[in-house]
């Protein structure tokens, strides 16, 4: 039972200061001069546009169910934008297969194309991923992918919509 609780412990201390140190991806804009245009709906209109699931994951921070997007399963070329707005997020070539069930990349395509913040639900503290267009939720970002970041971005694949490279 000691080791459990210090187990815990540690986790939680791991991911306190993970969150209170971690460069705030989309902070930094060197390397990108885009400015991204806010899009700022109603709830109502946020309805119309997405489906109820995609509303709960984007609108709502809900997460889906781990290996239930379609998205884990694509590793043709293309890109991945933010399901409500359309914004690219992320590339094929960014993409791995971390093994969660949930699509996850080591990077965004640019950092302006997304925002962070703190995020302290469910008793962790995690780094949540918005889309900076929108404010839509797309995931959380962790200290444990691969290099040349070491980041993962772990994304729901209901906040997501794959392009095809032509």
């Amino acid at each position: 039972m000691k080791l459990a609780i210090a187990l815990i412990a540690l986790a939680l201390t791991g991911a306190l200061a993970f969150a209170a140190t971690a460069p705030v991806p989309g902070s930094d804009k060197k390397g990108s001069k885009e400015v991204i245009d806010k899009i700022v709906k109603s709830d109502d209109e946020w309805k119309k546009v997405l489906t109820p699931e995609q509303y709960n994951v984007l609108r709502k921070e809900g997460t889906e169910r781990p290996f239930s997007s379609p998205l884990n399963n694509i590793h043709e070329k293309g890109v991945f934008v933010c399901a409500a707005c359309g914004l690219t997020l992320y590339s094929s070539d960014q993409k791995f297969d971390s093994g969660t069930g949930w699509p996850s990349f080591w990077a965004p395509i640019d950092p302006s194309h997304i925002t962070t913040k703190t995020d302290r639900s469910f008793f962790q503290v995690r780094t949540e991923v918005l889309c900076a267009r929108c404010g839509g939720h797309l995931g959380h970002v962790f200290p444990d992918g691969p290099p040349p970041t070491g980041l993962r971005y772990c994304m729901n694949g209901l906040a997501m919509k794959f392009v095809p490279a032509k």
